[in-house]
């Protein structure tokens, strides 16, 4: 799939360094840097529902910063990116300055967007959104962690599920509105109900769904009971098309293809160093690109790599190329790939390519 002179704009990737920075997921990392373990025998240390998620631990365990991003990147034309939240443990606005301060636009891609850590059902939700357009120009919307899966061996980012329904969220959801911010959802199949009312509730807030709601189980078995059997699936498919489709009634919604190599939507790992091919990537995701092609258009979809999180399963070439090729099968035009790839994003993140 040729983008040459695409420039593309990759709308999802994370930044981290698990040495000096706090985040959620540093505790493993800080351990072994004094305690050197072999990769293998430090992921036994964490639960099968974090080995699950994260595939190969490799890319939690270090750093990644522009260069490494850059590495990845290879002859893929990027010319700007959107940094999402990665659980900053602390005050989140530390992130948004911290993310601000990394040598983008040198010899990397620039920075575009952030889109920061928020609790919306906190009660400091206000001072918080202020903080964080204080700490960067570049501050666009707000990611929560409001994840959560019925079946408890699949990892879950909050503890309890209805976070978006809750009357706390909703009251707090109100200051995005007031600010002009939007709010990221990233939020597993089964909670698109939620999303889709939430999007009603606030007609004026731009929604992104990330990652298609990350369908887990989609292509093979995670946890105790999801995705185990080609029955258990299709079911999981029919429910997430339909639910998708009642989503993208809702005007204010554009929706993320990204996240569909993340290992827990049940990709088998292929061996560390290598990917796996597009061919069976495409066969794999293209039923899930055709939907959201179908029911989204073209000009409420967005492409994100989600580096470094789909790096077990994908080089960065694969992730676009297949995307790119999905979209085309299911009838994407050479005009439509430009708006996935870069024009919608710098709609919905209003990124000024003259700055």
């Amino acid at each position: 799939m040729d983008l040459t002179g695409l420039d593309i704009i990759d709308a999802h990737i994370h930044q981290w360094d698990p040495h000096a920075t706090p985040r959620e997921f540093s505790g493993l990392a800080k351990l072994m840097r004094y305690l050197p373990l072999p990769v293998d025998l430090a992921a036994k240390l964490a639960p099968r529902r974090d080995r699950e998620f994260v595939g190969d631990p490799t890319a939690y365990l270090g750093p990644y910063l522009p260069a490494n991003y850059r590495a990845d990147l290879g002859t893929t034309a990027v010319a700007a990116i959107a940094h999402v939240e990665a659980e900053w443990a602390g005050w989140k606005p530390d992130e948004t300055r911290w993310v601000a301060s990394l040598p983008f636009g040198v010899d990397t891609p620039a920075l575009a967007a952030v889109l920061g850590a928020a609790d919306p059902a906190a009660v400091d939700i206000g001072a918080v959104l202020d903080a964080h357009q204080t700490a960067s120009p570049l501050f666009r919307g707000i990611r929560a962690m409001v994840a959560h899966h019925p079946d408890p061996a699949v990892k879950s980012f909050t503890p309890v599920d209805g976070a978006l329904t809750a009357p706390a969220f909703l009251h707090g959801f109100a200051q995005l509105e007031q600010r002009g911010l939007s709010f990221e959802a990233w939020v597993y199949s089964g909670q698109l109900p939620e999303v889709t009312a939430l999007a009603g509730r606030f007609p004026e807030v731009p929604i992104v769904l990330d990652h298609l709601a990350t369908p887990a189980g989609a292509f093979g078995p995670v946890g105790k009971h999801t995705g185990h059997t080609p029955a258990q699936r299709r079911a999981l498919l029919d429910r997430w098309r339909e639910d998708l489709t009642e989503l993208a009634t809702r005007p204010n919604v554009v929706a993320k293809v990204s996240g569909l190599m993340m290992p827990v939507l049940g990709h088998p790992v292929p061996p560390r160093g290598t990917a796996t091919p597009v061919p069976e990537l495409v066969e794999r995701t293209g039923p899930l690109l055709a939907h959201a092609l179908a029911v989204f258009g073209a000009d409420r979809l967005i492409w994100g790599s989600n580096f470094p999180v789909d790096k077990p399963i994908t080089s960065f070439t694969g992730a676009v190329e297949t995307v790119a090729t999905g979209l085309t099968a299911a009838g994407a035009t050479p005009d439509d790939l430009r708006k996935v790839f870069r024009d919608n994003a710098l709609r919905v993140y209003r990124i000024d390519t003259t700055a």
